[in-house]
């Protein structure tokens, strides 16, 4: 069994993970950017998503310079792109259409934290699970390369949803920061998955997982005796396994 891991970790101001965070190109929670930013050893924009940054930041802009920009610069405004690059934020122009700004803006962020000899626990994404459904699933896809570019776990979040794909293998999440929502799910997004759970309402016994067969969504977490703390969620799976959580707020 891996070392525990607390997604929600990263979104508490005691929080003790070492993230990078990446922004989308949808709308920005203004709490859980100024939580996430004042963590982050590396920032950046994935093109639109300097528009965003741009808006909720306005009059303390100087505060909140990404490290990068990058994309095919399709929706970034020329007002925001010149602001950045008059403050010498770097503009990185990747045109690959075969990828998404997403997918190249993580490439960027691996190759960055490699280069600088970061000691990064965990890459952050802020938006990405909302508005339109294929842009959804071009997220949670990109998720999927991640698995060959970072041994680092990879999370997005956005509202009250978090999203991160399981490694095959066995993981311990930790799901008593305060901050968990009363949902959680395990979807097999990329193909069958034999799964085996402990720590959950409905637990899986070394169970197939697969779409047109069975899914754990609307599941949630065992139940604790009021002032015990919640225990830790264990799961094992043999294919990469997408886990989803509700975010109290």
């Amino acid at each position: 069994m891996d070392e525990e891991f607390t997604p929600l970790d990263c979104l508490l101001p005691s929080g003790t993970q070492r993230i990078c965070l990446i922004i989308l190109n949808q709308p920005l929670d203004k709490h859980y950017l100024h939580i996430l930013w004042s963590k982050a050893l590396l920032r950046a924009c994935a093109d639109g998503a300097a528009n965003h940054l741009y808006n909720i930041t306005a009059g303390d802009h100087d505060s909140f310079l990404p490290d990068y920009i990058s994309g095919d610069f399709d929706s970034i405004t020329a007002e925001v792109k010149a602001f950045y690059a008059h403050k010498g934020c770097k503009l990185i122009e990747t045109a690959d259409q075969d990828l998404t700004d997403f997918t190249k803006c993580l490439a960027l962020m691996v190759e960055e934290i490699k280069k600088r000899q970061l000691q990064v626990d965990t890459i952050v994404i802020l938006g990405g699970l909302a508005g339109r459904f294929d842009q959804i699933m071009a997220s949670v896809e990109t998720l999927y390369h991640a698995l060959s570019m970072t041994q680092l776990p990879l999370l997005i979040i956005q509202d009250t949803s978090l999203a991160y794909l399981l490694r095959p293998g066995s993981h311990r999440l930790g799901v008593n920061t305060g901050l968990e929502g009363d949902w959680c799910s395990l979807a097999p997004v990329g193909g069958p998955c034999q799964t085996v759970t402990t720590g959950l309402k409905w637990n899986l016994s070394n169970q197939m997982l697969q779409f047109g067969k069975l899914v754990s969504t609307s599941n949630t977490y065992e139940p604790t005796e009021p002032g015990n703390p919640r225990k830790a969620v264990t799961v094992t799976t043999d294919q990469p396994l997408l886990w989803s959580m509700g975010i109290q707020k």
